[in-house]
């Protein structure tokens, strides 16, 4: 409206110029066209602004889009953080109720390992004290009955249980083998394990060849008395012979080699028990 009042006010100017008009009507004429010149002046400069303004706008809007670009993004990248953490956290919930699985199996398999090693020390303690108890005092200084790790030990003189150089089990000897037979009797499910060791000394004797032999035999004599005289089952017994390899005390004397010929009867819990309590151990996923 203002831009058609200009054209308006210059069209009249012209008319003006072009005919005889009085001075008062060209001086009401002349201020009109100040007042025209002064509005479009104005309306040119708010044109100008409102240009710049909308410029300044435009850059606003585009930093503003570029803002909002960048806040998605990050919010993107925020929700795929999140659902990984969250896919984790699941997984380790799973992995957590395994491994609690895991622990409490493999306490239940330690509880019946430390029942069973309870029970085995709870016997041996009984064998070995039955033991002691039935043998006299004489007895007592040729036997000494330890245990050892869970196993019992019945170590016997050879100068009780031979003669010098032999194997054959001797007369005194029996009634001290009748009563280790019949604590074994009572533990059936023992196995027993004899074993003859010797001193350093060579053999000589022209039907046995060196100290392994000689070790050997007298445990064979043993287990063979133990069976055939006090009705041991021979599924549970078994000889071996260390010669002398196994020392438990200095060969340089008279007492030391003493101390080195023995005949051990070692009494141990069935293998095939604690086999099956191995067997039945809880597998891991690195065993699976």
């Amino acid at each position: 409206m203002k831009f058609k009042a200009l054209f308006i006010g210059i069209a009249l100017l012209g008319m003006v110029s072009s005919s005889c008009v009085t001075n008062k009507k060209y001086a009401e004429l002349q201020n009109k066209y100040d007042e025209l010149q002064t509005t479009y002046s104005s309306t040119r400069e708010d044109l100008i602004n409102c240009n710049a303004d909308t410029r300044s706008l435009q850059q606003q809007l585009q930093s503003a889009n570029q803002n909002n670009a960048e806040l998605k993004k990050g919010m993107q990248e925020l929700k795929n953080t999140l659902d990984k953490s969250m896919d984790a956290n699941t997984q380790g919930s799973v992995n957590i109720a395994k491994l609690v699985d895991e622990i409490n199996a493999s306490n239940k398999y330690i509880k019946q390992l430390v029942d069973a090693k309870s029970k085995s020390d709870s016997l041996n303690i009984a064998l070995t004290n039955k033991l002691t108890r039935s043998l006299n005092t004489d007895e007592l200084r040729d036997v000494d009955v330890k245990v050892l790790k869970g196993v019992v030990y019945i170590s016997l003189a050879d100068n009780m249980l031979f003669k010098s150089g032999s194997y054959e089990v001797s007369s005194r000897a029996m009634e001290t083998l009748s009563k280790i037979a019949k604590i074994l009797k009572d533990y059936k499910d023992y196995d027993v394990l004899v074993e003859g060791n010797t001193d350093n000394v060579p053999i000589s004797k022209t039907n046995i060849r060196n100290n392994w032999d000689l070790s050997a035999l007298r445990a064979s004599s043993v287990v063979q008395v133990l069976q055939n005289d006090f009705g041991i089952n021979p599924k549970r017994l078994s000889a071996a012979g260390r010669g002398e390899f196994n020392p438990i005390s200095d060969n340089t004397s008279d007492v030391g080699k003493q101390r080195n010929r023995r005949t051990e009867i070692i009494i141990t819990p069935k293998l095939d028990e604690f086999m099956d309590l191995i067997d039945q151990a809880p597998e891991s996923d690195e065993t699976k």
